[in-house]
């Protein structure tokens, strides 16, 4: 949530990736609930297989909560509320009182109001946290002999011995672990809020975190089990893209980047996958209007919730779709940090050919097209002899295209082998 938020994040990421030698993803708050759920729910075990399961997560600026089944979610929320936020506005000074306390469960309820009655209606079997707060808490109340649930009784007799000291330095709560001293109020408040919104009496601690969702998420990407797939096959279908033609646009997209990967700095799978998603998507924006499609297919990748995708790969993919037609526009890609900005934007002079060369939604198969990237600012392109001339159309849509990146600095150049000597 930090880092969602702040206004400098894509100057932190460039110094933290040079730091740490590993690329860091943003992901939305959304994601991070579904991330939270894949973590917890694979990391219990109920007796019955399909159980239905509420899992909470209260982190220092925001709190997911999730209902879903086995691993997957059926409804998720990020709300703006957390542990240290919380304590930072509505306990002030480090004092503990019953007025702050009403405040910032009044607060929490609000922020859950607006979700309450879908949750409810969904249901769950089993209620669970998987956050430090929850688990704070619930070492509080094992050292208390409350027993080993989180019960509301519990939590109003562990907010009045909070009240009762007064100031977070006057605390001398059994269990409470030292560095969960200063935000303990915070997270307490918003859980209560929390539970009583949802008319939940107890909750469980458990093992799993966003950390352990991460990983299995990790894991299932390198064995072809990619939740980004199933969200781009998604969105193409509930907009109802045309997949025989984005099938041509992706196969063609795809063999261009085989054939300039390594001088154009592009033999990277993350890249790769992008390209293609883009290409299944490209034409999205159709459903909205035809006139500047792929600014309606482009607004609508940047706001979608998409399960899978950090915040970075979002975007990439909507500047792909943002960038596929028309005039060339470097200067949206200056969002993006920059080592990945001028390899987006060859990944998307790629997406443009390949849309060009298919205009026709024909299933006449093209012609070996020989490319090769004599620079990074260059790209040739070579067509069989006499095809471009049989071809009219496509040779003069791709004049035009080397006429948009010639207004960029970039060089397309196109032409066709020599003719065979006849014998």
């Amino acid at each position: 949530n930090t880092l969602r938020r702040a206004r400098n994040r894509l100057a932190f990421l460039v110094r933290a990736r040079e730091a740490l030698g590993h690329p860091i993803e943003v992901v939305s708050g959304r994601e991070e609930a579904r991330l939270v759920y894949l973590g917890v729910a694979h990391s219990v075990a109920d007796p019955v297989a399909d159980a239905r399961r509420l899992v909470v997560d209260i982190g220092g600026g925001s709190t997911e909560v999730i209902i879903g089944e086995n691993l997957v979610p059926l409804a998720a929320e990020s709300l703006h509320m957390g542990c240290v936020s919380y304590s930072l506005r509505f306990f002030p000074r480090r004092r503990l009182t019953d007025d702050r306390f009403r405040k910032a469960t009044i607060a929490a309820r609000l922020e859950m109001e607006p979700h309450k009655k879908r949750f409810r209606s969904l249901g769950w079997e089993r209620a669970l946290g998987s956050s430090g707060t929850i688990k704070a808490i619930g070492a509080i109340f094992e050292a208390q002999g409350w027993g080993t649930r989180i019960t509301r009784k519990g939590l109003d007799r562990l907010r009045q011995q909070l009240v009762a000291a007064g100031t977070v330095d006057a605390l001398a709560v059994p269990g409470l672990a030292e560095d969960r001293r200063e935000v303990i109020a915070g997270g307490l408040a918003v859980l209560q809020g929390v539970m009583r919104g949802l008319r939940l009496d107890a909750i469980e601690a458990a093992t799993g975190s966003i950390r352990d969702g991460a990983l299995l998420d990790m894991f299932r990407r390198e064995h072809s089990l990619d939740a980004r797939d199933a969200t781009v096959l998604d969105l193409a279908t509930r907009w109802g893209v045309d997949t025989l033609q984005a099938a041509r646009v992706e196969r063609t997209a795809r063999q261009l980047l085989a054939a300039v990967a390594e001088p154009w700095r592009l033999d990277d799978r993350e890249l790769a996958k992008s390209l293609s998603w883009a290409a299944r998507l490209h034409e999205l924006g159709l459903a909205v209007a035809h006139p500047s499609y792929h600014k309606h297919g482009a607004y609508i990748l940047a706001h979608a919730d998409m399960p899978g995708f950090s915040r970075e790969g979002q975007q990439v993919l909507s500047l792909l779709v943002a960038s596929h037609r028309r005039k060339l526009r470097p200067e949206l890609f200056e969002v993006l940090t920059p080592d990945l900005r001028p390899r987006v934007l060859r990944l998307s002079l790629l997406l443009r050919i390949a849309v060009r060369l298919h205009r026709s939604r024909s299933d006449r198969p093209l012609p070996p097209i020989a490319a090769t990237a004599p620079s990074r600012r260059r790209l040739s392109l070579r067509f069989p002899a006499g095809w471009l001339a049989e071809h009219p159309l496509t040779a003069a849509d791709l004049d035009r295209e080397r006429q948009y990146q010639a207004q960029v600095g970039r060089e397309l150049d196109i032409g066709e082998d020599r003719p065979s000597p006849q014998a």
